[in-house]
């Protein structure tokens, strides 16, 4: 029960950050054309964004921050069609616009500090990124890998949440994410064992789709 409890603690501060996030960033694009497409955008990677800028040593703020003129750089670009797939991935391409974005935030934060005559050290004044000699070259690239396969499962997940009954996510979310044994499952949900092989199957199917279309938008 404490995980449980942990949990949805958990999903309802992100929700919370979600929402009033979002909320923001529609009023700062009120003329968008396709309000669906971008807050399907929004939804999908605003997480990874947020992890990233979070990890290269961001505070919460800068980070939300980062997430705003990240998606609102790209909104802005895309009707010029500066994103060219035949120069290299989609993953890469908004990788590079969140290490923009990431900077920004860092040359404003240095520029508030001298504006205020703060003395700060100088780990303090550096991006977490820009801290540690990388003996294999790009941390912030290697830290995106890792980032990305995350928020590609999460965001697969919570589109195959919006086509499945509840009952069956839950059955799923217990037994193939939590790892639950199926009886302990069957016990708590008061399910048959049928019912949890059905809902790993075909919450399992619906999933494999929705990773294989993440992965190939992002190629």
């Amino acid at each position: 029960m404490a995980d449980e409890d942990e949990d949805k603690e958990r999903d309802a501060g992100i929700a919370e950050v979600y929402a009033k996030t979002r909320k923001s960033l529609i009023a700062r694009l009120d003329n968008w054309e396709d309000q669906r497409t971008w807050d399907d955008f929004y939804q999908t990677y605003w997480r990874l964004i947020y992890s990233v800028a979070i990890k290269s040593g961001l505070r919460s703020d800068e980070a939300f921050d980062c997430v705003q003129e990240t998606i609102l750089s790209i909104a802005k670009q895309s009707k010029k069609k500066l994103y060219d797939p035949e120069q290299g991935s989609f993953k890469t391409w908004l990788m590079n616009m969140t290490r923009w974005r990431i900077n920004d935030q860092f040359r404003k934060r240095k520029k508030d500090t001298a504006m205020a005559g703060g003395e700060w050290d100088d780990d303090r004044k550096t991006a977490v990124i820009d801290r540690f000699e990388d003996p294999k070259g790009d941390l912030l690239g290697r830290l995106w890998d890792v980032e990305w396969k995350k928020n590609v499962a999460d965001a697969a997940l919570a589109r195959v949440k919006a086509q499945v009954s509840p009952k069956q996510y839950q059955i799923f979310h217990y037994y193939v994410i939590k790892q639950w044994d199926a009886t302990k499952v069957q016990e708590h949900l008061n399910v048959s064992m049928a019912q949890v092989y059905l809902a790993k199957h075909r919450v399992g199917t619906v999933l494999k789709k929705e990773l294989a279309r993440l992965e190939e938008d992002a190629e």
